[in-house]
């Protein structure tokens, strides 16, 4: 059975729902629609379940020579409340603004390709948590290698730094650098020796005193390819090495 084009003046409503954002009576919005859902939109089977209110599969409109690649095009402003869990790529052109917490919980790595403002400082921005009114900005530090660091206190009778285990996989060893921090006493403390096969930084301090320090150690990443830090070239794109595995601003 066909029909042709189905004109409505007022509003359509599918289902037994008022929406008050639509208005009622006089107040109604012209032109405006409610459907109570589940609501699926393009591919017939591309769902096997009810799993959300609207679900939007590819296009499948043989009348559409295009054949668009996308199954959701929004040409403006997104709003959302509540978590939005996505499977898949995302490619951004402009900034991430986050004023909270950016968390990853990936079993593989996050490869970004932004084009900014500038390639100068490196900051992230967020309400100041303990002034009213007033917000937080720090710098990220850069250096010319890809480093890891971990950091504490030595102290109660230890002398012993033990390194994380994951660092095995991590670092480079032979890059390790250690600073020491003596607390409440000139104790001379040094390091005695740096085993990597137990994963674990000996001290020693002067006369046998007991160790009372902080740590800071640094190491450089074995699991990517080695920072060329000066290279010929007018953008990044000139980047000799690998640069999938960078986060850019050009």
């Amino acid at each position: 059975m066909k029909f042709g084009n189905i004109t409505i003046g007022k509003q359509l409503f599918v289902g037994w729902g008022l929406p008050k954002a639509l208005g009622l009576g006089e107040k109604q919005i012209r032109g405006a629609g409610y459907v109570e859902g589940p609501l699926q939109v393009g591919k017939d089977d591309s769902f096997d379940s009810v799993s959300a209110t609207v679900m939007i599969g590819p296009e499948t409109n043989m009348d559409v020579e295009s054949h668009p690649s996308k199954s959701l095009h929004v040409n403006g402003d997104v709003y959302i409340v509540g978590d939005t869990d996505q499977i898949g790529n995302m490619t951004i052109s402009g900034q991430i603004i986050c004023g909270s917490l950016i968390g990853a919980h990936i079993g593989g790595s996050i490869t970004t390709s932004v084009g900014g403002r500038s390639g100068n400082a490196k900051a992230f921005d967020m309400p100041h948590p303990t002034k009213e009114g007033y917000r937080l900005r720090h710098i990220c530090i850069e250096g010319p290698e890809s480093a890891v660091y971990c950091r504490g206190r030595v102290c109660n009778g230890k002398n012993i730094i033990d390194l994380p285990d994951y660092w095995d996989g991590l670092v480079d060893y032979e890059t390790l650098t250690v600073q020491l921090t003596a607390l409440h006493s000139h104790q001379n403390v040094i390091v005695k020796r740096i085993s990597p096969i137990e994963r674990k930084i000996y001290l020693q301090s002067q006369g046998g005193m007991p160790v009372d320090c902080f740590y800071h150690i640094m190491a450089e990443r074995k699991d990517v390819e080695k920072l060329i830090v000066e290279y010929e070239g007018k953008t990044s794109d000139d980047y000799p090495g690998d640069n999938s595995i960078y986060s850019i601003n050009k």
